[in-house]
């Protein structure tokens, strides 16, 4: 049985390669650097001729795409995951004139250089996950280029300088009042850049790390008072777009990773929230997109 395709139409197709892998090495003398990144990579074609009739003659075999992700890196080099996000964008939109859309979503891998005595090795490597670095890229036919960047999987914790008091209460509600609790997250954070000239993709990214990580601990010798995540969250939001002004809106998103105090009671003991149970699930989600505001149109 054939179903009659008079009443649909198409919302977006696309197709690619995903979770490509390289690692680049720069030899400078004795000392190596590196940068692994894995990227995934979506086109989006001017006809659609391999959807409605099977025809695939205008499909780029996705295996040629990953072979193109590794010349271009021998090619090109990889200076950050965001100039290179824009290197194959812009390859596909202009190697090929049936190409419409090109998307690029890179991970970096978070390798560390080794350090001793304040000496840096010259090509010994730890990976090191405090957090990982990724950048979304995505360029249409003849338009400029939009440019993410992003932190995930950072998780902090502060045993201190935190509470949340003064909620809204209903018959279901059995949650107590917290004046002091510990607060823990797993930082995501994603921004968009209003420019890609002159930007210095790697600078950004770290002061960005660096303002979430300050406005989550406070100054270092005692700390910054948290009445709720959303403040938290909302204030490392204003900070970036005043301190950054390449970037034009964030999101940041923190569930509220939850360490509750356990009642030794039972057992004889008195335990002043000095033994706490980490609970992975369920778990408070906060979330907030700031952006700059937007000019009056004349």
């Amino acid at each position: 049985m054939t179903a009659s395709n008079q009443n649909v139409e198409f919302v977006r197709t696309g197709y690619g390669k995903n979770s490509v892998k390289v690692l680049v090495i720069r030899r400078q003398g004795r000392c190596h650097y590196i940068i692994e990144l894995k990227a995934d990579v979506e086109l989006t074609l001017r006809t659609r001729k391999d959807y409605l009739n099977g025809d695939n003659s205008d499909i780029i075999p996705t295996d040629t795409i990953k072979n193109t992700v590794h010349a271009l890196a021998k090619l090109k080099g990889v200076k950050t995951i965001e100039q290179f996000s824009l290197d194959i964008c812009h390859h596909f939109l202009t190697s090929f004139n049936h190409v419409l859309r090109a998307s690029v979503h890179m991970e970096e891998v978070p390798w560390r250089r080794l350090m001793k005595n304040g000496i840096q090795h010259a090509h010994a490597f730890i990976h090191s996950p405090e957090a990982v670095r990724f950048c979304d890229v995505e360029q249409n036919l003849s338009a400029i280029p939009t440019v993410h960047s992003g932190v995930k999987d950072m998780k902090v914790l502060k045993t201190t300088q935190s509470g949340f008091e003064g909620f809204l209460r209903d018959r279901f509600t059995t949650l107590q009042e917290a004046k002091d609790r510990c607060f823990c997250t797993s930082v995501y954070a994603k921004w968009r850049y209003n420019k890609i000239q002159d930007v210095d993709f790697d600078a950004t990214w770290n002061r960005v790390k660096e303002m979430i990580i300050d406005k989550f601990a406070g100054p270092y010798d005692f700390g910054e008072y948290s009445p709720s995540v959303q403040k938290t969250l909302y204030e490392t939001q204003v900070l970036v777009l005043d301190k950054l002004p390449e970037v034009e809106d964030i999101e940041i998103v923190m569930p509220n990773q939850h360490y509750f105090t356990i009642d030794m009671t039972k057992l004889g003991l008195t335990n002043k929230d000095e033994v706490l149970l980490p609970l992975d699930n369920p778990s408070g989600n906060i979330t907030g997109t700031l952006r700059r505001k937007q000019k009056a149109k004349l």
